[in-house]
């Protein structure tokens, strides 16, 4: 078995094609004799990677001029300090609990700015998306902020709130790039590289000209969006090798078809796993339909007792990674971009025979 049907929530699966052409360039980029991995940040070369790797992200996502991309370190988790220490200015904002990564992002903006949790879904066990209308939003608050996809939990925004003039700050890990969205909506875009981007080590920072150079004065160098957006992130040595798969990702993105074509896919696989659940007497979705993810896709078996049964036969079958978070449990397929159509018909049609033998 050369490749299996990885359905891991991140690091995820990347296209073959790209690791194929990283492969056949990892230890002679384009001539040089050297890796990318070995190429100065500095050099031509690599200053070609990291601005075709920006100007394909621009690209795809439809990006509009005032708004800077910056290739960052430390994942999203490092933006939920980041964020506050950038945006702080009355001293307060506005957040949205829908599920794990939420409240670490709120936890961590405790320390240097009051949280208002205007809205949250942690009374249904966080299996919805819950309410955010313009009502809730505090005229004063120095920006609303929402994980517009819930990898755990397995539910995503299907509507962006409109939060007037207070800026809305996403963390879109786990689903930037899966379908089209509309950019000037945001204030601040931030994701890990490793579901949908590249491998884990980069983050992506999508953020609005205003809100860049306001940083209080204790922001660490490192966390200031000034930094990074007046050295086009160079300040320090970038994950190179990051960015240049993610480059190798954009152009893979841009050859399926761009986003139009890449949301059709990824609504597709989606369907067919949820329609499969719906009609199936032995598997639930404990996600309310209105505010299921396409890409996090936690399901359940009445017997817990056969989860681990499920996860090892699965594995004989070349369907890796499916056992759900700690947190939730029962299994989750998280099919992200670079999962084919071909791996989630493998996966039901796995289903349906465990069904027949678990019944």
């Amino acid at each position: 078995m050369d490749r299996v049907y990885n359905f891991s929530a991140g690091p995820s699966m990347l296209p073959l094609e790209v690791l194929e052409q990283a492969q056949s360039e990892l230890t002679n980029y384009k001539g040089s004799g050297m890796s990318v991995m070995e190429l100065s940040h500095r050099s031509k070369l690599f200053t070609e990677i990291i601005t075709g790797a920006e100007n394909l992200l621009r690209e795809l996502m439809h990006i509009p001029d005032n708004y800077k991309v910056l290739f960052v370190q430390g994942g999203a988790s490092q933006q939920f300090a980041a964020i506050p220490l950038n945006l702080k200015k009355n001293g307060q904002a506005d957040y949205v609990n829908t599920g794990s990564w939420s409240k670490k992002a709120m936890k961590e903006a405790k320390k240097f700015i009051e949280v208002n949790e205007i809205a949250s879904s942690e009374d249904g066990n966080f299996t919805y998306i819950p309410s955010v209308t313009a009502d809730k939003v505090k005229s004063d608050a120095d920006y609303v902020h929402i994980t517009t996809n819930n990898t755990i939990e397995g539910t995503a925004f299907r509507n962006i709130p409109d939060t007037g003039d207070v800026p809305l700050v996403a963390d879109m890990s786990s689903n930037i790039l899966s379908e089209e969205i509309d950019v000037s909506k945001f204030g601040v875009i931030y994701a890990g590289a490793q579901k949908n981007i590249g491998p884990a080590g980069l983050t992506v920072v999508i953020v609005r000209d205003d809100l860049i150079g306001h940083a209080v004065e204790e922001c660490p160098t490192m966390l200031d969006f000034k930094t990074h957006s007046e050295s086009g992130s160079l300040y320090n040595t970038p994950p190179t090798f990051g960015v240049y798969v993610a480059k190798l990702v954009f152009e893979w993105i841009q050859a399926q078809g761009g986003l139009t074509a890449i949301q059709k896919r990824n609504e597709k696989k989606a369907n067919m796993l949820y329609e499969y659940i719906a009609q199936s007497d032995f598997y639930h979705s404990p996600v309310k339909e209105d505010s299921r993810s396409i890409m996090n896709i936690p399901f359940v078996v009445p017997n817990h007792d056969v989860d681990a049964t499920f996860i090892q036969k699965a594995q004989e079958e070349g369907l890796e990674t499916l056992k759900g978070h700690r947190s939730v449990g029962g299994m989750r397929a998280s099919i992200y971009n670079a999962m084919p159509v071909e791996g989630v018909e493998a996966l039901i049609e796995f289903m349906k025979k465990f069904e027949k033998e678990h019944q």
